[in-house]
């Protein structure tokens, strides 16, 4: 059927929109923990309703974490995402509602898992947590941690975590004692530097996390991007911590918390406010003109 000339018209003006919008379209990255949340653990009515403004205007809006997704998944659904998800750091980067994302694990090798954790025993550590994806085990059983960090699982076993870990674990987390931190560090660093990663997060906990060597949240994110095809000049990534270096750098607008660390605030484009003062809904508001 031909079409009469007033409905081509319309036509090429929804076609011009679309182009526009896709064009336009950014990728709006968040990290979770001194960056979304407030410190009390919850997204702010504000940055919630610019964030599902931002998806009304075409743009996407994901998460990349240093939780695993058992932890994120709660702010996930709260957002209302249908976008791809980036854990530990990423570690692991899927798409929960499109298989056809694909799914990317790189865990740590096996025995560099078990020397590692001989490592931090022999320190005399408050505790050590190994995860497999979303199965995770305690050296230690600590209701806090539970309570805290497994958003109140219980672990499938602690105790003797050389005996009970039998495949690659996706990443370890260690809680030193505070007057130990840097010397553990600097002890990992020098003994396993070519074949993992340890960022500190978790704060006040101190925690340093170990994941596989050459793997952050940047690897992750571009994954998405490529997924989506957006350019890596309209991808805005907020962060605030170590682990938020990388992806922070690699995005075209990096912005760091004004609560981020000075490192992350020197690398970034912009420094918003803080966690506790809606930083991701005001920038976001005055960058996208929403």
């Amino acid at each position: 059927m031909l079409l009469s000339k007033d409905d081509f018209f319309v036509l090429l003006i929804s076609i011009r929109k679309e182009d526009r919008m896709s064009y336009n379209q950014h990728l709006i990255v968040l990290d979770l923990d001194g960056t979304l949340l407030k410190d009390d653990k919850t997204i702010s009515d504000f940055t919630k309703q610019v964030l599902s403004k931002a998806r009304q205007h075409g743009h996407l809006v994901m998460i990349a974490t240093g939780r695993p997704y058992r932890a994120s998944r709660a702010y996930y659904d709260e957002l209302n995402l249908n976008t791809a998800i980036v854990n530990f750091n990423g570690a692991f980067v899927h798409h929960p509602k499109d298989k056809s994302f694909g799914l990317f694990h790189h865990p740590l090798d096996l025995e560099t898992a078990k020397t590692i954790i001989k490592t931090c025993q022999a320190f005399n550590v408050s505790n050590i947590m190994v995860e497999v994806l979303d199965d995770f085990y305690l050296h230690s059983f600590d209701q806090v941690i539970v309570d805290e960090f497994l958003a109140g699982q219980n672990p499938i076993e602690h105790g003797n975590l050389l005996k009970q870990l039998q495949t690659d674990p996706t990443s370890i987390l260690v809680h030193p004692e505070e007057h130990h931190v840097q010397e553990l560090r600097h002890l990992l660093e020098d003994a396993h530097a070519e074949v993992i990663e340890q960022r500190m997060w978790g704060a006040p906990w101190n925690i340093i996390e170990i994941i596989r060597s050459g793997i952050n949240k940047a690897i992750g994110i571009q994954k998405a991007a490529e997924y989506y095809n957006i350019p890596k000049e309209r991808i805005i990534a907020f962060g605030d911590e170590d682990n938020d270096l990388e992806m922070i750098e690699y995005a075209g607008q990096g912005v760091a918390m004004s609560n981020a660390i000075e490192p992350l605030k020197s690398i970034a484009n912009a420094v918003t406010s803080s966690n506790e003062e809606d930083g991701i809904g005001l920038y976001l508001e005055e960058a996208l003109k929403l």
